[in-house]
């Protein structure tokens, strides 16, 4: 019993010592700036993509074609427009995308190229797009059926 005394007397000291810090006093001054700089740009309107379309379907191609296709977008909000990123969600998926920022009303392409190479059959695949957006991410799609090629001992 005299353990858990002690211990609770602890406890409790532990509880007010640590309690008596300024939560202010932690705060980074230079983060505080960059976040108020953000907000205020975000109260202009930020970036937003417009795309001529978000889907593509390359049709019947053969297995063993490289096929490619364009989206092209519009920033059509008020600040710069970045693309941080763009991933295929597999390594026969490659997009080219514009590393420089899109001004307001200035237009832009994502080029993308489908390597068919022991990908038989019906193929959809996506493009995720990192950018400084609302959403954080834009998603592309292309499809495709493929045509088996007999010669080639297919992946999938």
């Amino acid at each position: 019993m005299k353990n858990f005394f002690t211990v609770s007397i602890l406890s409790l000291s532990l509880f007010f010592v640590s309690c008596n810090e300024n939560a202010s006093k932690k705060i980074n001054k230079e983060n505080l700036q960059i976040a108020k700089e953000r907000d205020s740009e975000i109260k202009l309107g930020g970036s937003k993509l417009k795309f001529d379309k978000t889907e593509h379907d390359f049709g019947i191609i053969n297995e063993g074609d490289i096929v490619e296709t364009v989206f092209k977008f519009t920033n059509t909000g008020k600040s710069e427009l970045i693309i941080t990123s763009a991933k295929g969600t597999c390594g026969c998926t490659v997009p080219e995308w514009p590393k420089q920022p899109i001004m307001p009303g200035e237009t832009g392409e994502i080029k993308v190229k489908f390597n068919s190479y022991k990908k038989p059959n019906l193929q959809q695949k996506q493009i995720v797009l990192i950018t400084n957006t609302e959403n954080g991410k834009e998603i592309l799609k292309i499809k495709a059926q493929v045509i088996p090629n007999p010669n080639l001992k297919s992946n999938s």
